[in-house]
């Protein structure tokens, strides 16, 4: 009986990407997934931007140990690095692995997986079952410390599988000190995985038949300032896109999160140059307030209009099909009506498609947990900001997904639901970030062409095959003028 494992990603992109490469490595060995009720080996990657991520990540550790009690659990990521002692605590869990140790977590898997079959085929297994339960509590593995020696999963093959868009990690950890955030107490400095690392990744994803890879980090937008100048040219996030995709075939990539200011003159005419083709149209760059007195409590290196300009210089080299989607965080300490008044314009006026609302959590350890003690914002103003943004975000989602009804996008087709396949239907995404549901049955991971034909009262987009193309090129917004109240309604 071979060992099985089952991993549960909770958090951002980056986190999830280290819950491929630790699942890829693992297939690589011959160790299946399974599903958490019945694997040998359960591996939370958690996730500690809010108090709420915490109790989720315990929540189901608890629900899974109540489910599969012969598993071993593993508790890795930011929340196993923040407090490992916390999750070491609760029952059934076997390790804990934080973020320093990361690269550990596959082999420290297989290792309890095979544990666990063993056990399992011997004579009275339950009673030996239950007695290896007994050993390790407390768990015989806690791995966490402030060096991040292993952090970086770097034996990780990327396929195009149960992702079909599956994210690359190339940047690990954030040098900025942001007041409410403790990634640089869970992930560390900025670190960069090296370009020729990067370019083998890609190389090999677009050998396997992979047509779309999300590039992803911590910072993105820092990669490479890190690397030894002496070791490589290539040392801006910038020259590595333009590196992919000079030296591979990769059909088409797409930029994860990146800082406002780190959107410099290089990656915006990348994006004039490639966008809509094999780069694509579509920015998240994290807001988190519009005031400008909350950036600067929060820390944050640009202001208001610093981040409308980047909008505008995007816009410029992308065109108005860019999809633009913020992080905004409501309930800081201290705002006030007139400060979220500011964040809530802000919003209005700018070209989003989509918003990541979150309400302010305080962390331990960082300076916003302070300022939270000496003003806090009371929740029922954060109930009622957050319901107010919730309403303008979608307006603008639905407004910016209107104005495509009629147009042709080239799209990736994904894994659809049983409901939607069920209907002839396919799950898929377009080029500009656009989710749809196109109106004829296709596998996943093939690239489609595709007409908007409907935007459904529920918010969905649908969509029909259009004409086969060979190559995608810019579609008919890349015509559309760049001003006026049309612009002011582009959101994704």
């Amino acid at each position: 009986m071979s060992p099985t494992f089952h991993i549960e990603n909770f958090g951002c992109r980056a986190a999830r990407a280290d819950g491929e490469a630790i699942a890829a490595l693992l297939r690589a060995t011959g160790t299946s997934e399974s599903q958490p009720s019945e694997a040998d080996v359960v591996i939370v990657n958690t996730c500690s931007v809010t108090a709420e991520a915490d109790r989720e990540a315990r929540a189901y550790i608890r629900r899974t140990h109540r489910l599969n009690p012969a598993a071993r659990i593993i508790a890795t990521g930011c929340y196993a690095q923040r407090v490992p002692e916390e999750l070491a605590a609760i029952d059934g869990v076997s390790a804990v692995i934080g973020n320093s140790h990361k690269a550990l977590a596959p082999e420290i898997a297989l290792g309890m997986a095979k544990a666990n079959v063993l056990l399992q085929s011997e004579p009275n297994g339950l009673i030996q079952i239950q007695a290896a339960q007994a050993e390790v509590t407390p768990p015989q593995v806690i791995l966490a410390d402030d060096t991040f020696a292993h952090s970086f999963l770097e034996e990780a093959h990327i396929s195009p599988g149960a992702q079909t868009r599956p994210n690359l990690k190339i940047q690990e950890g954030c040098s900025n000190r942001c007041s409410f955030c403790v990634i640089p107490q869970t992930r560390g400095n900025s670190r960069s995985l090296r370009a020729e690392l990067v370019l083998s990744r890609i190389q090999n994803f677009v050998a396997a038949g992979g047509n779309e890879l999300v590039l992803s980090g911590i910072n993105l937008g820092r990669w490479g300032r890190d690397l030894d100048p002496a070791g490589s040219e290539l040392r801006t996030l910038a020259s590595l896109v333009r590196t992919v995709l000079d030296q591979t075939d990769l059909p088409r990539l797409r930029l994860s999160s990146i800082e406002p200011m780190d959107w410099n003159s290089d990656l915006i005419e990348l994006m004039q140059d490639f966008g809509g083709t094999r780069l694509a149209r579509h920015a998240h760059l994290p807001l988190q307030s519009g005031s400008d007195a909350v950036l600067r409590r929060m820390h944050r290196r640009y202001r208001p209009w610093h981040y409308a300009d980047k909008v505008s210089e995007l816009l410029r080299a992308a065109g108005p099909a860019l999809t633009l989607g913020a992080d905004v965080m409501v309930g800081f300490p201290g705002e006030t009506d007139r400060e979220f008044q500011e964040t809530f314009d802000s919003i209005r006026d700018l070209p989003f498609g989509y918003l990541h609302l979150f309400p302010f959590s305080p962390r331990p350890g960082t300076r916003a947990w302070t300022l939270h003690t000496e003003s806090p914002v009371p929740a029922a103003s954060v109930n009622e900001r957050m319901a107010a943004l919730r309403a303008l975000g979608a307006e603008k989602t639905r407004a910016h997904r209107r104005q495509f009804v009629g147009a042709e996008l080239s799209a990736i087709t994904l894994h659809t639901p049983s409901a939607l396949a069920a209907n002839h239907q396919t799950s898929a995404l377009t080029e500009n970030f656009l989710p749809i549901a196109l109106a004829a049955p296709f596998p996943a991971n093939q690239m489609v062409h595709v007409r908007i034909t409907e935007l459904a009262a529920d918010g969905t987009l649908v969509a029909s095959p259009a004409v086969p193309i060979t190559s995608v090129l810019h579609s008919q917004f890349s015509a559309l003028p760049i001003s006026g109240e049309h612009v002011l309604e582009t959101a994704f």
